[in-house]
């Protein structure tokens, strides 16, 4: 089995600070999307697979978005996301595997995507697809931001490319946004596509 595919690998990599591409903050470009949400939208069902240290979800949270669920299966970034957040509610902090989350148990207006598909070995990206699109209620979307560059070598992040993700992407979702991301981080400048995706 690949080591990205282990908890054990993922808690190794928080314990000893090696993760390299943790910003410290929210990303702007996700932090601008947020920020022009109707307030409605603050009760809607929002998860964040893969969500490491959740700078996303810890905004959203100050921001009164109630329904906002973190998964992760590295318990690590689950227990500090806790003790930074001790009013968050614990059921929304969910210890799992992503691939392992129950459609018919799970189902979400819409899907947070930082710094989680590039985490993924390059064999699961299209079950990667298929589940973000099975776990999404119709007419669901996907927003967030992927890499739009290749990094050479066998660790992680994993890179790639706006052609390939438009190929995958595209049988299960209609592509509303998928550009350069325009206020990327200075050190993401230009590396960055952002997304919003609306299950078919």
């Amino acid at each position: 089995m690949d080591k990205v595919n282990q908890a054990k690998f993922w808690q190794q990599r928080y314990e000893t600070g090696s993760i390299q591409w943790d910003m410290g903050q929210i990303s702007p470009p996700l932090k601008a999307y947020i920020d022009q949400l109707p307030k409605s939208a603050k009760d809607q069902r929002i998860l964040v697979p893969g969500a490491g240290n959740a700078y996303e979800v810890g905004y959203m949270h100050e921001q009164g978005f109630t329904n906002v669920v973190l998964v992760d299966f590295a318990p690590a970034p689950i227990e500090d996301f806790a003790k930074r957040y001790p009013d968050f509610p614990a059921q929304h902090l969910i210890r799992a595997d992503f691939f392992e989350l129950s459609p018919e148990e799970y189902q979400f207006d819409w899907i947070l995507e930082q710094t989680f598909f590039c985490a993924i070995t390059r064999a699961r990206r299209d079950e990667y697809v298929q589940q973000m699109a099975a776990l999404l209620k119709p007419k669901g979307k996907l927003v967030g931001l992927l890499f739009d560059k290749e990094f050479g070598g066998d660790d992680i992040p994993y890179g790639g490319s706006k052609a390939e993700y438009q190929q995958r992407f595209a049988p299960y979702f209609n592509i509303n946004v998928m550009e350069t991301s325009i206020n990327s981080h200075p050190a993401r400048q230009g590396n960055e596509l952002f997304l919003n995706l609306q299950v078919k």
